[in-house]
C-alpha cells in the first residue's frame, strides 16, 4: 500500500483488525469456487450410482463449471467496472445459492449440469471480484501480501474440501455438500455486505460492446500484462494438473482409499500456507520480480523431481516431497503474480482481474486435459505436464527482465 493509502486507510480508522477482517471476506469469495468443485470429489461414485451414470460422465460436472467459471469472468469484470463491485458481488453470491440448491434436488444428470452451470455463473463473480475489490483496497507490497493471504485460502478450499465432502457424504450423503456451499455462500454474503461493502467509485467505461472488447485488446497487447498473466496461469495449470491426477496415482496406483487422499490434500496445503506467509515476508523487502524469479526455479526443480522420481521409483515418499517442493514455489509465483498483473490497471481492474482470470482457467483446463492424455502412466503425465508449464514460465520471465536490462542498457 502506499503512504498516501496508509495515510487514507489511518484517517477513515481502519485499523489492522478491519484491514484482516476485508482480507477473510475477501479469501472467502476467492475461495468459492474451488470449494464448490472439490468437495463433491469423493462423492463421485455416489452420485453416479444414483443418477444412474457412470463416474466418468460425473466429472463432465467438474468441466461444465470451469468452462461457465472461465467465461463468465470476461462478463463480470467490465459490469463491475462501470457500476461498482457491490451489485455484482451480491448478485453473485444470490445465483451460487439458487444453482447449489438445485445441485442438491436434481435427480438426474442433465439437470445436475444445470446446477452446476448456474453455480459457477455465480462463483464466476465472486472470485474475480475478490481480486479486483483488492486492487482497490491495496497497491505495492501491500497488494502482494494481501494476494498471499487470499491465496492461502484458495488453496485451503481445494486442499480440505475433499476431507470435509467425504465426512459430509459419510453422514448424510452427496447432496449435504451441495448444501454446505450453499450456507457457505450465505455467510458469505452478509459478511461481504457488513465488511466490505462497495470499494470502486469511479467513473467507469460504458458497457458498449466494442468498448469491453476494446479494453480486453488493450490489456493483450500490454505486455506488462501479457507476461505475468501467462506465468500465473501456467503455474495455476500445473496446480489443476496435480487435482486431477493425484487421485489416480494415489487410489489408483498406491491403493489409498479416499479418506486418505482427503488427508494427502489436506497435508499439502501446509505447504501453500508456508509459501504464502513467505511471499508476505519477501514482497515489502525484494519487491514482486525477486520472489517470482526465485520461486519459478523451485517450480521448476519440484517439477523435474516428479519427472525423475515417476521414471526411477514411483512410491510415495518422494513423489510427495516433490510435489511439496512444486507448491512451495506455486504459493509464492501466484499471489506475488497476481499482483504484478493488476498493479498497473486501476482503473480497469475489474476488466484486468476478470481477463486474468479466464487465462487461468485456461490454463487449468489445459493442464488437466494433458495430464490426463499424455501419458497413460499419471506420474509420468504429470511429471511431464509440471516440467513444461514451469520450463516455459522460467523462459518468459526470463526474456522479460532481459528486454528491461537492454532498454536500460539503451536508455544509457
Amino acid at each position: 500500500m502506499t503512504d498516501h493509502a496508509i495515510s487514507t486507510t489511518e484517517a477513515t480508522g481502519r485499523g489492522k483488525t478491519a484491514v484482516a477482517s476485508q482480507i477473510a471476506v475477501l479469501a472467502g469469495l476467492a475461495a468459492l469456487g474451488t470449494l464448490a468443485t472439490n468437495i463433491f470429489l469423493p462423492s463421485l461414485s455416489q452420485m453416479a450410482a444414483t443418477l444412474k451414470v457412470s463416474s466418468a460422465v460425473v466429472t463432465s460436472t467438474i468441466t461444465v463449471f470451469l468452462a461457465i467459471f472461465a467465461l463468465g469472468q470476461l462478463i463480470v469484470g467490465p459490469i463491475s467496472d462501470r457500476y461498482g463491485r457491490r451489485w455484482p458481488v451480491l448478485v453473485g453470491f444470490a445465483v451460487f445459492i439458487a444453482g447449489s440448491i438445485w445441485c442438491a434436488w436434481s435427480s438426474d444428470l442433465t439437470n445436475l449440469l444445470v446446477g452446476r452451470a448456474i453455480q459457477a455463473a455465480g462463483a464466476c463473480s465472486t472470485s474475480v471480484l475478490s481480486r479486483a475489490i483488492a486492487r482497490d483496497l491495496f497497491s505495492g507490497a501491500a497488494l502482494g501480501r494481501a494476494m498471499a493471504l487470499i491465496m492461502i485460502a484458495m488453496a485451503a478450499a481445494p486442499g480440505f474440501s475433499p476431507l470435509l465432502g467425504g465426512a459430509l457424504d459419510h453422514f448424510w450423503g452427496w447432496r449435504s455438500e451441495f448444501g454446505f456451499v450453499a450456507i457457505f455462500a450465505s455467510i458469505g454474503a452478509i459478511a461481504y455486505g457488513a465488511i466490505v461493502g462497495e470499494t470502486h467509485h469511479s467513473v467507469g467505461v460504458p458497457l458498449y460492446p466494442l468498448v469491453i472488447a476494446r479494453t480486453y485488446g488493450d490489456l493483450l497487447r500490454n505486455r506488462r500484462f501479457v507476461v505475468p498473466a501467462t506465468i500465473v496461469s501456467l503455474i495455476m495449470g500445473g496446480l489443476f494438473s496435480i487435482f486431477s491426477a493425484a487421485p489416480r496415482v494415489l487410489i489408483e496406483a498406491m491403493q489409498f482409499t479416499p479418506i486418505q487422499l482427503g488427508l494427502f490434500f489436506a497435508g499439502t496445503v501446509l505447504i501453500v500456507f508456508a509459501a504464502g506467509m513467505l511471499a508476505t515476508w519477501l514482497a515489502p523487502r525484494w519487491g514482486l520480480d525477486r520472489p517470482i524469479g526465485f520461486a519459478l526455479f523451485v517450480t521448476i526443480a519440484g517439477s523435474i523431481a516428479v519427472l525423475t522420481i515417476s521414471i526411477i521409483s514411483p512410491t510415495f515418499l518422494p513423489f510427495l516431497a516433490s510435489i511439496c517442493v512444486f507448491l512451495l514455489g506455486m504459493g509464492i509465483v501466484n499471489p506475488l503474480g497476481t499482483a504484478k498483473v493488476l498493479s498497473p490497471f486501476g482503473d480497469s481492474a475489474g476488466s484486468a482481474s476478470a481477463l486474468l482470470g479466464f487465462c487461468q482457467m485456461m490454463g487449468a483446463t489445459i493442464g488437466v486435459f494433458l495430464a490426463a492424455h499424455v501419458s497413460h502412466d499419471a506420474m509420468i503425465s504429470l511429471g511431464i505436464v509440471l516440467t513444461a508449464f514451469s520450463a516455459l514460465a522460467i523462459g518468459l520471465n526470463m526474456s522479460t527482465r532481459q528486454a528491461f536490462l537492454t532498454r536500460r542498457h539503451v536508455d544509457r
